[in-house]
């Protein structure tokens, strides 16, 4: 089963996205910001990240950074999920090694379709998984 570490300090975004995550078989691991998450891939390399941007502590864009840098930080697929929807914001994330990015609010079919695009799901995935 893939893993996919959900890095919001929302508890209700991680929640719900748990929920979807879930039902298209992945198991989650939660972490309410960029440290928290950054401590949680130094145990072990998730498959994906799903990724806020504002955080306390430390922001989803410093996150993405380190993990860049981490030996196998390449590997994960990352996709931001973010109510920043500015171009240089988005410029920057993808720049920054970012495989994609989801605008809030999301739901299950943004999320099946972006990971479809990325590879993490077979692109047969049906919505209602």
């Amino acid at each position: 089963m893939k893993t996919c570490l959900v890095v919001d300090d929302s508890g209700v975004v991680r929640k719900i996205a748990r929920r979807i995550l879930e039902g298209m078989e992945f198991t989650v691991i939660e972490a309410e910001d960029g440290a928290v998450a950054l401590e949680a891939c130094k145990q072990a390399l998730p498959d994906a990240v799903l990724l806020d941007w504002n955080m306390p502590v430390m922001d989803g864009f410093e996150f993405l950074v380190q993990l860049r840098r981490m030996p196998g930080g390449d590997v994960p697929k990352v996709v931001f999920c973010t109510t920043e929807n500015g171009i240089d914001h988005i410029s920057r994330a993808l720049h920054a090694g970012a495989n994609e990015y989801i605008m809030k609010p999301f739901d299950k079919d943004i999320v099946i379709a972006k990971f479809q695009e990325v590879g993490l799901l077979a692109l047969d995935t049906p919505a209602e998984a």
